[in-house]
């Protein structure tokens, strides 16, 4: 499991201008939506969350935003070309309930997408909400709507859907819906205003959060957040809400490789 396996890349999908869905042959028997995978491209390795896990052609999916030298490298790859990779890491995201709110911003529609689609695979009713900058930048809303999922897609610019944020939306959908559960996973100042939400109206919900990671498994301590010490690699990346009130930096600051601290 810690030493990379070095596989070919099944097939490509552009999912916007910036993200691309990198599909691979992949046993995923043990894999639970919310884990991640380590990307390794012969030069650098990178954390990377699980868009799509297939029982059924055993497949896995790895949705990657081009963000850097690391990224731009990844997505200038064909089909055929190959990376390495290893895992799953981290502790994935439960289905507690019957009715579900599902909420991901940006890039960080990847978990949840693959969270969605197990949630749809055991009948559970849900509802999501996926939220971009512009309407170029949603995803997955086709892939959303073959499992008989209307999204409520919304945009920073109003090119798409409803205009505002996510927890804006959030707000007007919850006044006419009761939900077991939300879970979430996108920029941090997001979902600091989600655990908000939820902690007023006393929903359970879990949290996908990101750090800085160099191993992926619990030994380098990069990703350890104050003051409780939690890897995010290991205890995480998926946080229950009571944890998440114990984590005093979430919506405040993380730390870059260096170990600095830079506000969220």
């Amino acid at each position: 499991m810690h030493v990379p396996k070095t596989i070919e890349i099944k097939r490509i999908i552009n999912e916007t201008k910036t993200i691309k869905t990198f599909i691979f042959d992949w046993d995923t028997e043990n894999i639970l939506p919310g884990q991640f995978m380590m990307v390794w491209n012969f030069k650098d390795e990178k954390p990377m969350s699980i868009s799509l896990i297939d029982p059924i052609n055993n497949e896995i999916g790895i949705s990657i935003k081009n963000v850097g030298p690391f990224t731009e490298a990844v997505h200038s790859l064909q089909n055929g070309d190959k990376l390495g990779l290893r895992g799953p890491y981290g502790r994935g995201f439960e289905i507690v309930g019957s009715k579900i709110l599902a909420i991901g911003g940006g890039v960080g529609m990847a978990p949840i997408s693959a969270f969605v689609s197990e949630a749809r695979r055991m009948d559970v009713d849900i509802d999501v909400i996926t939220a971009a900058t512009t309407k170029d930048e949603l995803l997955f809303m086709d892939k959303l709507k073959s499992t008989d999922i209307t999204p409520y897609a919304c945009t920073d610019d109003g090119s798409f859907g409803f205009c505002g944020f996510a927890t804006e939306y959030m707000e007007k959908i919850i006044e006419d819906k009761d939900y077991d559960m939300v879970v979430t996973c996108g920029p941090e100042v997001m979902m600091k205003g989600i655990f908000d939400i939820v902690e007023r109206l006393k929903i359970p919900a879990q949290f996908s959060l990101e750090r800085y990671m160099k191993c992926g498994m619990g030994i380098c301590g990069q990703c350890c957040v104050d003051d409780i010490g939690w890897r995010v690699c290991v205890e995480g990346p998926v946080f229950w809400s009571d944890e998440i009130r114990l984590i005093s930096e979430f919506g405040k600051y993380k730390r870059d490789a260096s170990g600095i601290k830079h506000k969220i």
